[in-house]
């Protein structure tokens, strides 16, 4: 069963995982105070990966969980394990569930 992205975002990785970006990658996202969440990533351009910006989209698992918790412009701290891989700035969110509920 393929999920309909939730939100598209602008992907920053810091640290080893600066070159090592792959289609699929899960890591997981810190989308409110002590809430991490898994999303899977789909991108753009990746084969671009010179570029400063890189740009796709995230599914997360259970957004009903943490409903009305992002807006655009929201910075998610990007996870593995208790390492800090990069961030997510949301540009759009798709899932309405997912919208504050003044951003909507």
């Amino acid at each position: 069963m393929q999920l309909k992205p939730d939100v598209e975002a602008v992907f920053e990785f810091v640290g080893y995982r600066k070159e090592n970006i792959y289609e699929g990658y899960r890591p997981s996202h810190l989308i409110c105070e002590n809430y991490l969440t898994t999303g899977m990533h789909c991108y753009c351009n990746l084969q671009d990966i010179s570029s400063e910006e890189l740009k796709g989209t995230i599914t997360f698992i259970s957004p009903e969980s943490y409903p009305h918790s992002l807006w655009i412009g929201k910075k998610l701290e990007m996870y593995e394990g208790s390492n800090i891989v990069g961030y997510a700035t949301i540009t759009d969110i798709l899932n309405p569930i997912l919208c504050k509920a003044d951003e909507f």
